[in-house]
């Protein structure tokens, strides 16, 4: 199988899904649980990672965006399902600092699937309920609503987009390390890795001969691995990352039966209107068995679905 995926034009990182995050929170959000939350952020001393803050921001920073999975099933003509989506009213269950980051992680997935299929009302609520988790973990001061509101209603936009999530995502990271928060960065990615893979995998169910969705689930393993990195790095000082890190092992282990073979081809490049674009001509082979699919299917269920309840 031909991997394209692996030939788009360039990645998309960090995650695309700060873009959405960024769409909710403006400057003026408040939470009932505001004042609790502080003072629980002002006795929390995190023991530093064993990975440096060089290489996490690394390993951060290469992970491709989960929004391009909601991406491939639109552009596959599969119709919009909002049942698959964490519902924004859950937002009341998450009372804890690690809680509301892996759950702000899954509502920007949510939330950029909803914009993908226009489905604008339930965006809305996804908006509310992202606004609120981000004022909740302190990083509203850091995103600029206004610009991003405009350049996520025009597609065309998408490098100005990925440009200033980039800076806010920066600032963020930033912003975590010197508060001691620095495991909120990983939480944030896996929770809305995790929900990308659910519904790609829930709709894999749905179309079980679609070889190019098979595809894409194999190709998270390399995902997957790096973010197993992430979660290892704190586990020895968090005990609900330490638990975190033990269920995605399991499907860790899933992700080792997948054969990821690549043939390398010279980069290229050509110039368009103005601009040089660099083309990545490197392909990759995925071997992937409809029986591992319904095995990560299962347990990314299951991992999932004990975050959000």
């Amino acid at each position: 199988m031909t991997n394209k995926f692996m030939r788009m034009k360039k990645f998309i990182s960090p995650i695309l899904v700060y873009a959405l995050l960024l769409v909710a929170c403006g400057n003026d959000g408040t939470s009932t649980d505001q004042a609790q939350l502080e003072n629980e952020l002002e006795n929390i001393k995190e023991l530093e990672p064993n990975l440096s803050d060089d290489k996490i921001t690394s390993i951060l920073s290469s992970i491709p965006s989960p929004l391009e999975l909601s991406v491939q099933i639109q552009e596959m003509g599969i119709e919009y399902n909002r049942d698959m989506l964490n519902n924004a009213d859950n937002i009341n269950k998450y009372n804890s600092r690690y809680r509301k980051a892996l759950n702000l992680g899954i509502y920007g997935t949510d939330l950029g699937y909803t914009n993908i299929y226009q489905h604008t009302q339930d965006g809305l609520n996804y908006l509310n309920a992202i606004r609120q988790l981000a004022s909740d973990l302190n990083i509203s001061q850091f995103l600029n609503f206004e610009s991003i509101k405009e350049l996520t209603s025009a597609k065309s936009n998408l490098d100005s987009l990925l440009m200033i999530t980039n800076q806010n995502f920066d600032q963020i990271n930033s912003h975590f390390r010197e508060t001691n928060q620095s495991s909120l960065s990983t939480l944030l990615l896996t929770g809305g890795w995790l929900e990308a893979l659910y519904i790609t995998t829930q709709v894999a169910l749905k179309h079980p001969d679609s070889k190019e969705l098979m595809e894409r689930i194999g190709e998270q393993k390399i995902v997957l691995g790096n973010i197993m990195v992430l979660l290892d790095s704190y586990s020895r000082n968090d005990a609900e990352i330490k638990e975190l890190m033990l269920e995605m092992q399991d499907l860790e282990e899933l992700f080792k039966k997948i054969e990821i073979t690549y043939t390398y081809g010279e980069a290229t490049s050509k110039i368009v209107d103005g601009v040089i674009e660099i083309q990545n001509t490197s392909t990759s082979n995925v071997v992937i068995t409809k029986e591992d699919i319904e095995n990560i299917t299962k347990t990314t269920e299951i991992i999932r679905n004990s975050i959000i309840g």
